[in-house]
């Protein structure tokens, strides 16, 4: 970076102008990745910044290759004005959703869409160094596929579900994945590809995914409600990811609700994940009732809860009722953080919202409408993520980037493998 003029080197003034320099490069690279094509004059007048600062800021970034200039644009009574736009691919990133019956590997590019996609078979019961390595292979594969020059990527976010020691990168307590349990995953995964890797809990990236998006507005008080074979949630207020102390917020499914005689004291995934969805199909039909819903001879919960999931959008009556049930467990929980919180954004997302997720979605609207405490003051907007399925990894990839192509202080998990503000 150039020595600020007429600055003594290493003096606090010194510090602060590189500071100034690096906010105004970071303002500028958001506001072209997000509004691109847009025009010098109108970066200045977004941001507040002097048409020197902008000038220098984008020289920079055309010389580093993240911008380039991309045509004139005529306006009535002024002169042309030179657009800019975002070299899509001049830094991407990979994001990877560690499940127990899937595995979501996605690269994005610089404005944060998916350039390419896979899933492979969970890691529920496999040798977590097996799986280490196929998701090496599937990184390669994919970034061959888009073709991605790999120095342009700047690491690998890796989503995982339950509870994470983000210093040591590791999973230390999951319901779902026992045998990961302990094992350095962070560590195996940065050595396996040769990248950095970023570590965080499932629902906290498809959080950060969301407002890093542009779809959650910087002064939101705002939650993504995760639903996999687990239930978490991401929490995002102002801008800052809530983490707690150490960085284990949101383990929503592990709420006892006492709503249900039937069940008192049972958690919420006890009542509304997938497999509590197949169960109760399943005990339904052995029970003699009828259904569309085709479900599987081996009994997997999460065929199953796909199965009533699309017969329940075919209006099969007693899918129905189960995907409903199950939303109005949810929805307590909702209804719990949105009081507590005061929230003013929520969003659904994960998998397990594919296919049935406007059932939930409306049933979460409702009793939020119903229920909110200060519902007088204002409502909570509750939209379903429009990439449910890879909302975890496109989030987890959005963390890498973040540093560099966004202002925004999200704030970094607690440990990383190979991955510093430098290096990005």
């Amino acid at each position: 970076m150039p020595q600020a003029q007429g600055v003594p080197p290493g003096s606090r003034g010194d510090r602060r102008a590189g500071r100034s320099v690096s906010v105004s490069r970071r303002l500028v690279l958001d506001l072209v990745r997000t509004r691109a094509p847009i025009s010098r004059v109108e970066l200045a007048e977004a941001t507040g910044l002097t048409q020197a600062a902008i000038s220098h800021a984008v020289r920079a970034l055309i010389d580093e290759g993240l911008l380039r200039e991309t045509g004139v644009r005529e306006y009535t009574g002024g002169k042309p004005r030179v657009m800019l736009t975002l070299d899509r691919l001049a830094r991407c990133s990979v994001g990877i959703q560690l499940g127990a019956d899937w595995i979501v590997v996605v690269v994005v590019d610089a404005r944060g869409f998916v350039v390419a996609r896979t899933r492979v078979r969970g890691a529920r019961s496999r040798d977590p160094r097996d799986v280490v390595a196929t998701l090496a292979e599937q990184v390669d594969v994919l970034l061959t596929a888009a073709d991605v020059d790999r120095s342009a990527v700047v690491g690998v976010g890796l989503a995982v579900a339950g509870a994470l020691d983000l210093d040591e990168g590791a999973v230390l307590v999951s319901r779902t994945l026992e045998r990961w349990q302990r094992f350095p995953v962070r560590t195996a995964l940065a050595e396996a590809t040769g990248l950095p890797v970023v570590l965080d809990n499932d629902a906290t990236a498809a959080a950060i995914g969301e407002f890093w998006s542009g779809r959650i507005p910087g002064s939101a008080a705002h939650c993504t409600i995760y639903m996999g074979a687990s239930i978490g949630a991401g929490i995002v207020i102002a801008g800052s990811v809530y983490r707690g102390a150490s960085s284990n917020t949101g383990p929503l499914g592990r709420m006892r609700l006492h709503r249900d005689h039937r069940s008192p004291g049972a958690t919420v995934e006890d009542l509304a994940a997938p497999r509590a969805v197949a169960a109760r199909a399943r005990a339904a039909v052995a029970a003699g009732r009828s259904s569309i819903a085709q479900l599987s001879v081996d009994g997997d919960p999460f065929t199953d809860f796909a199965a009533v999931a699309t017969a329940a959008v075919h209006g099969d009556p007693l899918s129905v009722a189960l995907v409903e049930e199950s939303a109005e467990y949810l929805a307590d929980a909702a209804v719990a953080v949105a009081n507590i919180l005061d929230l003013d954004s929520l969003v659904l997302a994960g998998p397990s919202f594919t296919t049935a997720g406007s059932l939930y979605l409306t049933i979460v609207e409702r009793r939020l409408e119903e229920e909110f405490f200060a519902a007088a003051k204002h409502r909570v907007r509750v939209s379903l993520s429009p990439q449910t399925a890879d909302a975890a990894a496109v989030g987890a990839a959005s963390l890498v980037l973040q540093e560099e192509l966004a202002p925004r202080h999200l704030g970094a998990p607690g440990g990383r493998s190979g991955l510093s503000s430098a290096a990005l």
